[in-house]
């Protein structure tokens, strides 16, 4: 009976990093997205933190943070958050940076 519960357990695990790979692509997607849309060099993106979270307006979800490395200028690298809920786009943080 418990060699069901080791299966299981592995499952688990399998399954998360399966979830959390598909979260880094989409993260990328919506990264590259919001760079062509502001007219941003994109560098490289890179996870935070992922972390089950409740959210009045998308209830209990996964909350994943990623880097988002960025040039305005092509010289010089910034740095942004994104904030993702579940698959859906939340919020990117942007710092000033400079443009040419």
């Amino acid at each position: 009976m418990e060699n069901i519960y080791y299966l299981l357990l592995v499952g688990l695990i399998f399954w998360y990093f399966i979830c959390l790979r598909k979260v880094s692509e989409v993260a990328r997607i919506h990264a590259k997205k919001y760079c062509e849309q502001s007219q941003l060099q994109f560098i490289a993106i890179a996870r935070q933190s992922s972390r089950l979270t409740f959210n009045k307006k998308y209830g209990l979800v996964w909350l994943s943070k990623f880097d988002i490395e960025f040039s305005g200028d092509g010289e010089s690298s910034n740095n942004a958050v994104l904030n993702l809920y579940g698959l859906k786009l939340g919020s990117v943080e942007v710092p000033p940076y400079r443009i040419s």
